[in-house]
């Protein structure tokens, strides 16, 4: 995929294409906050020019002696205008306020309901999880993508209608002839003056903002620096700071190695010598100083237009307000909408790398049979020649794999490290679909299946499961309103009832400390709470991932001792490194580099003294024994 931090800046026309399409996406998802953002926008941009022109005619009445009640209506007239103006601003930017109170939420649900309703082999994707990671970094780092393309069309919508107004209203100063009495300054009547006046506006309006433009390119040019940098500053600034690091941070003076990262030239990009601090006191320097030197440029020479033509009775002072107030806000709409020009092409890598992110299609096929609800859980699993292969690998993860699942059976697989066994599940629970062959549920292959109907079969513990920082009971029964009764079942099942009764606030115990003042629990703990989310869903397959790895021997022994009552009616299979664990299955089956080389019971496998399982146990089975 395409890298959002690219150097090279895309054409004009490919911006707008990107910027119109991150636009639409960005509507789908947050459209109220939009279009109250754009209105407000569009409102205070012509709201004060009602304001400049009715000032001018109050000025003029003025100072030509009109009638007090001119004077007065002109002024009632004018304080109406005002409040009214006012009045609907303020109603606008509640409204917009409102809309927008979420926009951020809103944007990060965008992302994640997208990582969520992905294919898991592009969720697991080292390269798709990149991508993210940088869209975030941006979000964050700059302000870039999404958020800014909010900002730009905002900007753009409100110098539009600016321009519009500011043209409206000074107009006239280029029309308006300075009278004979005017003396040589009726050289501003000739056509070539007044010609090159405008244009000598244009040019500045126009370059002033270009200059600035080309400033913050340096941001699009650096984009890769700037995420590298990004992340090394999150990570030594943050991240290593946290809980978990806290005691190597003591022991090992880490944060003087996190500090030498930090300031390293080489990697501290934000720092007072890095190539970012280079670029603003040089190249980004001195075009910013640039575009703000033309931009003062600019309101001395229209100042000084206004001023000669009112000088030679071109017009009253009542004008002079009207076109000195316009032409400011003409300059600030075209500097605005030329400065979001730019600032549109140089974010459009960071829109588009959005784009990609949530473009990326779904190519699993979802299935549309419904699994049949059996009350007596009679469900049979078949492996039928399955082979895969992990997406960008020529290796063979497994290789021919066939066996069955008998219904209500405990199964054991054991292997060394990289032998298959995690692989197995993925393709078990459909994460992943096979390369070759096919898995069958009661005789149908299981792509057929409704694929989040399919997954309601399994409950899974995996070997690095995650607790949330909620409410034990919520973190258990998955949801705010779970079955109590049913919580507390699942406790005492999976061991921990008497750990349930030494907490404070039993089920409505906050664990961690992240929002509340919660509790922290071993990794043991934390394990049978894991296995008591998978009895609580009551699934008819039940899968152990190493469910004991961060066990003592005693909590060990009790699951074991239990494994039945545990798994109950439902098929269990159970993984483990530790093979005195697989004494209390029914089948085991050995996986070796990818095939199953061995299956049966304990004793059966045991007495085949060269097969795998047999060196396995024994290679275990020496810590044990004594010589």
């Amino acid at each position: 995929m395409k890298k959002a931090n690219e150097n090279k800046l895309p054409s004009w026309n490919e911006a707008i294409k990107v910027n119109f399409r991150g636009l639409k996406l960005l509507f789908s998802h947050c459209g109220p906050a939009v279009i109250s953002r754009l209105v407000f926008a569009a409102w205070k941009a012509l709201s004060p020019y009602v304001t400049v022109w009715l000032s001018a005619r109050l000025i003029d009445a003025i100072a030509f002696g009109k009638d007090p009640a001119t004077l007065i209506r002109l002024a009632i007239l004018t304080l109406a205008s005002v409040f009214a103006a006012e009045l609907v601003s303020a109603l606008l930017e509640k409204w917009k306020n409102t809309e927008n109170a979420l926009r951020w939420h809103s944007l990060r649900h965008m992302y994640h309901q997208k990582f969520g309703a992905m294919d898991f082999p592009d969720a697991d994707d080292p390269a798709v999880r990149e991508k993210y990671t940088a869209i975030q970094n941006f979000m964050w780092g700059g302000n870039w993508g999404m958020n800014r393309l909010l900002n730009n069309t905002e900007k753009m919508i409100s110098s539009f209608c600016s321009l519009f107004g500011g043209i409206a209203l000074s107009v006239t100063l280029f029309t308006q002839t300075v009278p004979e009495s005017g003396g040589k300054l009726t050289l501003l009547n000739n056509p070539v003056v007044v010609i090159a006046v405008i244009l000598a506006m244009i040019g500045i309006t126009y370059f002033a903002p270009r200059l600035s433009s080309r400033a913050d390119s340096c941001w699009s040019r650096l984009a890769n620096k700037h995420l590298s940098a990004n992340k090394l500053f999150s990570y030594f600034g943050w991240d290593l700071f946290e809980d978990e690091h806290a005691q190597e941070m003591r022991i090992y003076s880490q944060e003087k190695f996190a500090e030498g990262y930090q300031k390293n030239v080489k990697f501290g990009l934000f720092c007072s010598k890095g190539e970012l601090a280079r670029i603003s006191w040089r190249e980004r320097g001195l075009l910013m100083a640039a575009g703000s030197a033309l931009g003062v440029v600019f309101t001395g020479l229209s100042y000084v237009f206004v001023c000669l033509k009112a000088l030679g009775g071109a017009f009253g002072v009542g004008m002079v307000t009207q076109y000195v107030g316009a032409i400011s806000k003409l300059s600030g709409s075209v500097s605005g909408l030329v400065s979001s020009i730019g600032e549109m092409r140089n974010n459009a890598p960071f829109i588009e790398n959005s784009l990609e992110f949530m473009s990326i299609p779904n190519k699993m096929y979802r299935g549309t049979l419904t699994v049949e609800k059996r009350r007596d859980r009679n469900y049979e699993i078949e492996f039928r020649n399955v082979s895969f292969k992990y997406p960008g690998s020529d290796a063979y993860a497994l290789k021919n794999v066939s066996m069955k699942f008998r219904v209500g059976s405990r199964l054991a697989i054991v292997g060394q490290n990289g032998s298959g066994k995690s692989t197995f599940i993925k393709l078990l629970c459909r994460l992943y679909d096979p390369t070759e062959g096919e898995i069958l549920l009661n005789g149908i292959d299981i792509r057929k299946y409704d694929y989040a109907n399919y997954m309601s079969v399994f409950s899974v513990v995996f070997q690095d499961f995650r607790l949330l920082a909620f409410k034990l009971g919520e973190n258990v029964g998955g949801c705010r309103d779970y079955d109590r009764e049913k919580v507390l079942d699942s406790l005492e099942k999976a061991g921990f009832s008497e750990r349930l009764a030494t907490l404070p606030d039993g089920l409505d115990t906050w664990l961690y400390k992240n929002f509340e003042d919660g509790v922290n629990l071993s990794g043991g703990e934390a394990q049978k709470l894991a296995i008591a989310r998978a009895l609580y869903k009551n699934a008819p397959f039940i899968i152990l991932d190493e469910p004991t790895a961060a066990l003592d021997p005693m909590a060990e022994a009790e699951i074991y001792s239990r494994f039945n009552d545990i798994s109950g009616d439902r098929t269990a299979i159970y993984i483990s490194h530790r093979l005195s664990s697989t004494r209390f299955c029914d089948e085991i089956a050995v996986f070796h580099a990818g095939e199953i080389v061995q299956q049966g019971t304990h004793a059966g496998l045991l007495a085949d003294e060269a097969g795998q399982y047999a060196r396995l146990w024994n290679s275990q089975a020496q810590y044990y024994t004594e010589s």
